[in-house]
């Protein structure tokens, strides 16, 4: 499917729902002074063009106990190995993320862990499955940049 055109209505639309996506068609309409109506059929466009995918939940990990994150990067022995060890890695529920990548690893993936005796754990899991040669861990201090409005308008401003 080719590239959607969005008028500045549905980049209005696009910038609320990125702050909260559970708010209702009639406050949006409130806001923008547009029927609810409105703001409904455009949503439904974006989603049946893929530009909306679905809705997401955002957690406080830290209050649910999970505030340790650490990225590692795993090499594989051969490459040609990459789907089976993603399909170990899916069983692993710690890890949120992961990346097939260029460079130096294979894949790259994102952990979040009680602590870091936990952390070590899950490191240990991933260092146990089939295929992993090795893995490097880099601990997150600090999540200092989580912004996905900047790239939207970024993208906008290109539009």
């Amino acid at each position: 499917m080719g590239k959607v055109n969005l008028d500045e209505i549905d980049h209005q639309i696009l910038d609320i729902l990125i702050d909260n996506t559970r708010i209702p068609f009639t406050d949006i309409s409130k806001r923008l002074l547009i029927s609810a109506g409105t703001v409904h059929v455009r949503v439904k466009k974006m989603e049946e063009s893929g530009i909306i995918k679905g809705s997401s939940l955002n957690l406080d990990y830290v209050k649910l106990g999970y505030s340790f994150i650490a990225y590692v990067g795993i090499l594989l022995e051969k490459t040609n190995t990459t789907n089976e060890v993603l399909e170990s890695l899916i069983k692993i529920p710690f890890i949120t993320v992961a990346h097939v990548t260029t460079g130096k690893f294979n894949i790259f993936c994102k952990v979040r862990a009680r602590d870091t005796h936990h952390a070590k754990d899950i490191i240990f899991r991933i260092d146990d499955v089939e295929g992993v040669s090795r893995t490097e861990t880099m601990i997150s201090l600090e999540e200092s940049i989580n912004d996905k409005k900047r790239l939207m308008h970024s993208i906008f401003n290109e539009l």
